[in-house]
Parts: C-alpha cells; structure tokens; sequence
C-alpha cells in the first residue's frame, strides 16, 4: 500500500521505517524538503539529523507534506501539535477526501519547558479540529498514548498485553485502522472509545504520561485497562 506519513521527528521515523520493513510504499513529508536535508546536528532527543537516518532506509522516500498526502492512500500524522494543522492546510482538499488520517499527534505546550501543558483540552481536541478543516478526511486518533517504540511493536512490553485506542466518526474508517494496527504492528487489544470526541480523553491522558516516565524513568510503559 502506499502510505504518506507526516512528520520526519522520531514517531514519524518509527512509523516509517516499521511500515518500510513490512513491504509498504512510504513517502515520508516534511514542510521544506531542502531544510530538512540540510540539517546536520542532531535533533531534541540527540538522535542523527534525518538525513543520516533517510541515507539507512533507502526505500523511504522524503517529500512535501503535499506529496506525502498525495501519495498516500492512508495518511499517518505525526507532526508536533502545534503544527498538525498547518501540515495538512499544506495538502490538497482532493488529495485528503475519503481518505483515513491515523492522527498521533498531541497538543503539547513546551513553552514554560517541562513538564508540558496542553493547549487544547476539556472542549476540544486536536483531531476534532482536524476533523472540522477537513469535513472529507476520515480522522481516526489512536497510538499517541505511548511512546514511538510501543506503537509499531507492542509485543515489546508484557508480551502485548496492553491497550491502544480508536476514536473517530466513521466506522468503517476505525474498523480500517484496527486492522491495520493488527496486522501492521501487531496489536491485539484495541479499544473503540467512540466518536472523535473521545479524542478529548486519549490527548489529555499525555500529562499523566509525562509524568509516569519522569517516575518510571523509562517509556517502555503502556496503559492496560482491566474490568
């Protein structure tokens, strides 16, 4: 399948390169493709500049964010928060329409430093805001309530036996995606939380998340839900 992932930051890298390895077409879309290339220092969490990591995964390839939405035929979003909705503006309403955006991003103010705040919360959401711009996308929200390592492979933790979630208006569209979290990278519980205003509940559960890693001093950790 073809496959447009927005965002060249490490959740965007790790999506990538799982969807790569398992035989998929992926173009991954930056707001300026010379910058990106040009970088040289290593970026916030000391990882390569992204042009050492695009250099050892030679099947990917790096375009706009208008050509990554163009090319693919499931969108997966993993821009900072702040700019999720500026990236798909960037898009083509004909290139986004009847398409099925798996929206990881999370709104997240780091500008009084750590631990951050949300700049959307309680009445709205990031994906709902995506949802209204671009009444023909099919927003579904899910894998944004872990860290990048767990969403493409779960079985790194407790053997998979922890929870992701699904939030979103179209069925048929989170059916879509809990297949693919499935069969993509292996999920075995997956809960549908409802509409797309549910979206409200899975973002505002990152300041809780901020702070278990400060305490756990890892990510490797996920949430399980047990009745």
């Amino acid at each position: 399948m073809n496959i447009g992932v927005l965002g060249t930051g490490g959740v965007g890298q790790t999506i990538a390169a799982k969807l790569a390895d398992g035989g998929h077409v992926v173009m991954i879309g930056t707001r300026d493709v010379a910058a990106t290339l040009a970088r040289t220092q290593p970026d916030g969490a000391g990882d390569p500049p992204f042009s050492a990591w695009l250099q050892a995964h030679p099947t990917i390839r790096l375009g706009t964010f208008a050509e990554a939405g163009a090319h693919g035929d499931v969108l997966f979003h993993a821009t900072a928060g702040y700019a999720a909705l500026d990236s798909l503006k960037a898009i083509r309403e004909a290139h986004l329409d009847g398409k099925i955006l798996i929206d990881i991003t999370n709104p997240l103010d780091f500008s009084k430093g750590m631990p951050p705040s949300l700049f959307i919360s309680n009445t709205d959401s990031l994906a709902e805001q995506m949802q209204r711009a671009f009444p023909g996308l099919k927003v579904v929200k899910s894998l944004n309530t872990m860290t990048a390592a767990l969403m493409v492979n779960p079985q790194a933790l407790a053997g998979g036996d922890h929870h992701v979630f699904v939030s979103g208006n179209d069925a048929g569209a989170k059916a879509a995606v809990s297949g693919y979290l499935k069969d993509w990278f292996g999920w075995q519980h997956i809960i549908d939380l409802g509409d797309i205003t549910t979206a409200r509940g899975t973002e505002m559960l990152l300041p809780v998340w901020v702070r278990l890693w400060g305490a756990l001093q890892t990510p490797m950790f996920n949430f399980k839900i047990v009745q």
